[in-house]
């Protein structure tokens, strides 16, 4: 990732949030590193060094600003629109591969060496994957230790954390504090007292955002296309609940303009990074909202469109087997069709929810979660309440995840899952594309072959011909476009959207 020093330097004179999360400011004279934005008075040029990660700063040995807390800025959006190696790596290690399965395990992934991906990740961010993951689970310890009551034993192991001591190194590494400092400057910043300790495993936490953000957009998407038992949109806020790790989770969302309010229940706090990582992807909360209104909004098709309402984002998903079955099941049929034909699937083969163990979810009518893969894998396709020939390709594509033969994520190999899903029986080229643009966050899916979509094109005079595509100067943003062509006013209530 090349760094251009004078524009960073510029952005951080400027004190530019746009830039939080894309690069980390490192003062020599004093040690910290900050975000662009730091109010904090802007230090000379001489003394200031530039990272692509906080953990290339960590490395270099210098410790996180505890005014602007740089660590809690939204990621940066380079890793989703990279398909190549280092963005994979980045998606993987932030889906918490590393955790899971080891450097070795993050290597096999992309079918490489140990050694050579150390060596690409140093080359192209400043830091291996060892670091990388060390600072992911930094974050997610002091989420824990400010936000919750848990001891701090607990917040090390929930963290990824091997040993006590670990933890505590590399929070005197990073944060220069202890955990029981940094928990009691929380509390002393807040002015309130320690939270008591919920036997719910709830935590509420904010999720940064960069601005603009047109939530009450993506929103009305997901309200569209709720699906009772495991999903609703009240009075402002999107609650849901989540397939985990550990265990079935529920998580509360509330938007506004510049973060979002996360409430989670969880079985386990080790899930914490986890669904914290689905959250944001769901939000599209690292897109860069700014260069992606830039080139669209200069589009004499769709500048009109941009500039009415700016921010705009893709929703992404929680659960990219969840999404398949969804896009499979709403084939040739409409939205509300589509939902009720899922809420019966949920009901009848998700796992039911407890509402004493998940009182967040009894508080929002939440009373399943979405079948496990090899629980419809097993099911007759002619009781799922659909064409018999789409009640198998759902079977098919859930023994595929069963199996382990396909595994949809963020951290796909993007290409080379799109060939997967169409490998598959009854999977076309919309369902394939529709999961790549939602479920691996591609933001260059126009959904060519979408019938809204090509409605729009013809009637903008830009449908692609075989030698000419109108479309490529939206590139690599065309996932947006996509958006923004769904929500022209001259949308049908006949036409079906996925």
């Amino acid at each position: 990732m090349r760094i251009d020093e004078d524009r960073c330097y510029r952005a951080v004179s400027a004190k530019d949030a746009r830039f939080d999360g894309v690069f980390y400011t490192a003062v020599t004279s004093t040690g910290i590193y900050c975000r662009p934005s730091c109010p904090a008075r802007t230090p000379k040029r001489e003394n200031v060094r530039f990272y692509a990660t906080a953990a290339a700063a960590h490395d270099a040995g210098f410790r996180a600003c505890r005014r602007c807390r740089p660590d809690a800025a939204p990621g940066s959006p380079e890793w989703d629109v990279r398909a190549d190696t280092v963005g994979r790596a980045m998606r993987l290690i932030r889906d918490g591969v590393v955790e899971s399965h080891g450097v070795p395990g993050l290597a096999d992934r992309l079918g490489y060496s140990t050694r050579h991906v150390h060596r690409i990740l140093v080359d192209e961010v400043g830091a291996g994957p060892l670091a990388l993951a060390r600072s992911n689970r930094a974050h997610h310890a002091r989420i824990l230790l400010e936000t919750t009551a848990v001891p701090v034993t607990d917040v090390a192991f929930a963290s990824g954390f091997a040993s006590v001591r670990q933890f505590n190194d590399t929070l005197r590494t990073v944060y220069d504090a202890t955990p029981t400092a940094l928990r009691d400057a929380a509390h002393r910043r807040t002015a309130r007292a320690r939270p008591a300790a919920s036997t719910s495993g709830r935590i509420t936490l904010r999720l940064a955002v960069r601005a603009p953000f047109a939530y009450d957009r993506i929103l009305g998407f997901l309200e569209t296309r709720a699906v009772p038992g495991i999903e609703t949109v009240r009075d402002g806020t999107y609650a849901r609940t989540l397939r985990l790790p550990h265990g079935p989770g529920v998580v509360a969302l509330t938007p506004a303009a510049d973060h979002v309010t996360c409430a989670l229940e969880l079985s386990d706090l080790r899930d914490t990074m986890t669904a914290v990582t689905r959250c944001r992807s769901l939000l599209d909360l690292d897109a860069d909202p700014v260069a992606i209104d830039e080139v669209l909004g200069a589009d004499a098709s769709l500048g009109d469109a941009v500039r009415a309402v700016p921010g705009t984002r893709v929703p992404g998903h929680v659960d990219g087997y969840e999404l398949v079955v969804r896009a499979v099941v709403g084939q040739q049929v409409s939205v509300a069709g589509a939902r009720t034909t899922l809420g019966r699937i949920v009901r009848d083969h998700g796992s039911a929810l407890d509402p004493q163990a998940h009182p967040l979810a009894a508080a929002y009518t939440l009373t399943h979660v979405f079948p496990e893969p090899d629980a419809l894998a097993a099911v007759d396709p002619a009781s799922l309440g659909m064409p018999r020939s789409r009640g198998a390709t759902v079977a098919g594509v859930s023994d595929a995840v069963a199996v382990g033969k396909l595994e949809i994520c963020p951290s796909a190999d993007r290409a080379a899952l799109r060939e997967e899903l169409l490998a598959l029986r009854g999977v076309g080229p919309w369902t394939a594309d529709y999961v790549l643009m939602r479920a691996t966050r591609d933001p260059d899916v126009l959904l060519a072959t979408d019938l809204v979509i090509r409605r729009r094109l013809d009637a903008l005079g830009l449908a692609p011909t075989r030698t000419v595509d109108p479309t490529a100067a939206w590139s690599p943003w065309r996932s947006y476009a996509a958006i923004h062509l769904w929500n022209l006013p001259d949308t049908r209530p006949t036409e079906r959207q996925p």
